[in-house]
């Protein structure tokens, strides 16, 4: 009779092995997961692409900058804004459709240039309405709440504005009258500046303000309206010779947030954001200001004549600023003509609405 042989504990022993290391697999997984949700909740810090049109040492662009560093210090870290400047994100023309459809979150722009899109996206670019930053001021506060009626219809809302110095005329060569601006190429960037040169007898060329050295050097435009900051930071002394000091308007920039993501941020980051763009418009309406007579002295020392508009000249462009008002009252309708009544009631008053 042969011996008989117990049973092997081998077998049973490697299955137990095998589920003691997935257990410890499966813990590994679930620890991970949660140190990994917690990481995240611990660094709540939101961050935000901002693009912006103009030239990283434009004024405007610094004062952007300086916004969002206020927001970072005061919201401690936790919303964080990257300005893109010369229009390197998205292009002057873009900025508004994709901050409008949340493509970013934020961002600034001339709202003029979307003139035909709302006529009151215009009224800061009515030839001759306002000559001083005073004015330029009296006539924001009038218009800003139906600006802001208007933009949050359209998922924007409006955080601050900041206004260029005064618009003048720069040309390649003296003029004296309005009949040696015929056929001239005359760079435009809204409806306002391509209906001026129009009425001037000019050829309007759609430019934006990245592209203006390029549209000069290759003789596509040979003369523009803009302060004397575009002219500056564009060298334009490169190709033009006389600037001049004609005050049209004092056009503005306007940074403007996209309503959901404005509302999704916490309460105490949506006040810090609201604290910084009073700041930021305060701050970028001084620095304007003071640069003001500044830009002119730099086109004067590179060797461009800054001069004031002779008779003849000065009476044409003032008949064409008088038209162009008239049009935009009869076309932007009740809303148009309250900016403008209201303004002219308050122009001269310290009044603020």
């Amino acid at each position: 009779m042969s011996d008989s042989k117990l049973p092997s504990n081998n077998n049973s022993e490697s299955g137990w092995l095998a589920m003691m290391i997935l257990l410890a697999l499966f813990l590994l997984v679930v620890c991970f997961t949660a140190l990994s949700r917690i990481t995240r909740s611990s660094d709540p810090t939101i961050h935000w692409d901002m693009p912006v049109a103009y030239s990283e040492s434009n004024f405007q662009t610094q004062n952007a900058k300086e916004f969002a560093t206020e927001i970072y210090q005061c919201t401690g870290g936790g919303l964080d804004i990257s300005v893109h400047g010369g229009g390197s994100l998205y292009k002057g023309g873009e900025i508004k459709r994709a901050v409008q459809v949340g493509l970013v979150p934020i961002g600034e722009r001339l709202l003029s240039s979307h003139f035909n899109e709302n006529l009151l996206f215009g009224f800061d670019s009515l030839p001759f309405i306002t000559a001083n930053f005073e004015e330029s001021n009296q006539l924001w506060r009038v218009a800003k709440r139906v600006l802001e009626k208007d933009m949050n219809k359209e998922q924007l809302t409006l955080l601050y504005s900041v206004p260029w110095p005064p618009s003048g005329l720069y040309f390649k060569q003296p003029i004296e009258n309005i009949e040696q601006l015929k056929n001239i190429k005359f760079r435009s960037y809204n409806a306002a500046t391509a209906r001026f040169a129009e009425l001037s007898g000019m050829i309007p060329v759609q430019i934006e303000a990245a592209e203006l050295s390029q549209a000069l050097a290759l003789g596509v435009v040979d003369s523009f309206m803009a302060s004397g900051s575009t002219g500056y930071d564009r060298k334009v002394w490169e190709h033009l010779s006389h600037f001049y000091d004609v005050k049209a308007w004092l056009p503005r920039n306007y940074v403007f947030v996209n309503k959901t993501d404005f509302s999704q941020l916490p309460s105490g980051y949506q006040q810090c954001v609201l604290t910084a763009s009073e700041n930021a418009e305060l701050r970028g309406t001084k620095k304007s200001k003071q640069l003001t007579d500044w830009y002119l002295q730099q086109l004067e020392i590179n060797g461009m004549q800054v001069v004031q508009a002779g008779p003849q000249l000065d009476a044409s462009l003032a008949e064409i600023g008088k038209l162009m008002v008239e049009e935009w009252l009869q076309l932007s309708g009740e809303k148009g003509v309250q900016i403008i009544n209201r303004y002219e009631s308050k122009k001269h008053t310290s009044e603020v609405d």
